[in-house]
């Protein structure tokens, strides 16, 4: 079978996904630039730039015109001209190549599969948030992330610029903070100097509170359900598993969180660390939707749903005034914000094209199933989740 080559840092929770689905579907890869030579680094580099101008870079099977946006990293090519993102889109591309004999990443029943989908996406979109916050404020003190990611970049770099890009690339992530949700109370004690602490922003509520709380929440969830069943939906990994694992298994190499992560969680802490030594990939194992899914599944309805809800009903009222930027850009301007409530605790934020996507595709998926499938998940799993659905997708019909 064909390698698969990923463009893109270990400090990123989707190359971490990406490297877990890969393992278990069978296929070798690499992770470029840190594993090519420099001259096959910087033509890679000047290809997928090339790509990215011209748009031709990919989502499988297809993008949502006005919504979808590149990331930095990670992309995956097999023939290194052919270049794809998004690591939920992944699993559907390895799922449908034909030479994998491995199980498939989407469980087949689809009332599964839209279960699959909303972790999939609540880990991927809301996880992101409480993992980058415990990198950047809950480890601030001891992250080596911005001298790993110098060292896995070193090949596109000049002689002796790794140690500067180091320092920038501390500063600029923690700079990030309040875009990705994490802002300091004003008067913050931050334990590092101040051009490394996260920032407060003038007109935004403070946030680490919620962020904390959800982190606790969600390993509390994990830990119940990886006492009654070894994944996520039952006997083997899917895609939900592996972004779970991509989004909380991105701490275990930042000092301070992983301390707590393994005092909070041991159980969750262990199966971080089989998934990342490549000891998950037995195909045997069934899939069920049981009981010890509704913690997580309380989670993910009072953090990622009504997050997404406010987040697409902020994207109409922008796009109704003539908003035309958004995402990080919008942000850095201090254009397309919208104030919001998670967990009783106050927040702004930007408005994100790529969440309203996300959101929009578990509403076709939702409105997909049997109206048997969508009673037993109101009744048992998802209690007033499926009214947002229902409203979100008559909504944007």
């Amino acid at each position: 079978m064909t390698k698969f080559i990923l463009w893109g840092l270990t400090a990123s929770p989707y190359q971490l996904k990406m490297q877990s689905l890969l393992d278990f579907a069978g296929y070798a890869w690499e992770r470029w630039p840190d594993q090519a030579s420099r001259g096959s680094a910087l033509a890679m580099a000047l290809r997928l730039n090339w790509a990215r101008q011209r748009g031709t870079v990919r989502r499988f099977p297809a993008m949502a015109s006005g919504l979808d946006e590149y990331p930095a990293v990670p992309f995956y090519t097999q023939d290194k001209r052919h270049f794809y993102y998004d690591s939920s889109s992944l699993a559907h591309h390895l799922d449908q190549l034909a030479a994998r004999n491995a199980a498939p990443l989407i469980p087949p029943d689809p009332t599964l599969a839209f279960i699959c989908q909303l972790i999939d996406e609540a880990f991927d979109e809301f996880g992101l948030y409480m993992v980058h916050h415990m990198r950047w404020v809950g480890s601030a003190r001891s992250t080596p992330m911005g001298a790993m990611t110098a060292r896995e970049l070193r090949q596109l770099l000049p002689p002796g610029f790794t140690p500067l890009l180091a320092a920038r690339l501390y500063r600029r992530q923690a700079s990030r903070c309040p875009y990705l949700f994490s802002v300091a109370p004003d008067n913050y004690a931050a334990p590092v100097s101040r051009d490394r602490a996260a920032p407060s922003r003038p007109g935004f509520p403070p946030t680490h509170a919620l962020l904390e709380e959800a982190w606790r929440g969600y390993l509390a969830a994990m830990e119940e359900l990886l006492s009654q069943q070894p994944y996520l939906l039952g006997g083997r990994f899917t895609l939900a598993d592996a972004s779970a694992y991509g989004q909380l298994g991105m701490n275990l190499v930042d000092p301070e969180a992983v301390a707590l992560l393994e005092a909070l969680a041991p159980r969750t802490y262990q199966w971080l660390c089989a998934i990342r030594d490549h000891d998950h990939c037995e195909q045997g194992g069934s899939l069920a939707l049981t009981p010890s899914l509704q913690p997580l599944l309380r989670m993910i309805a009072k953090t990622f749903v009504p997050l997404m809800v406010q987040n697409e009903a902020a994207y109409e009222r922008e796009l109704a005034a003539g908003e035309t930027v958004f995402n990080e850009s919008a942000f850095d301007r201090g254009l397309a914000l919208y104030d919001g409530h998670l967990l009783d605790h106050p927040f702004r934020a930007v408005v994100k094209t790529f969440q309203v996507r996300v959101w929009r595709e578990l509403k076709a998926s939702w409105t997909a199933l049997d109206d048997d499938a969508r009673a037993v998940l109101e009744c048992d799993y998802l209690p007033g989740v499926g009214r947002a659905l229902d409203a979100g997708a008559r909504s944007s019909a």
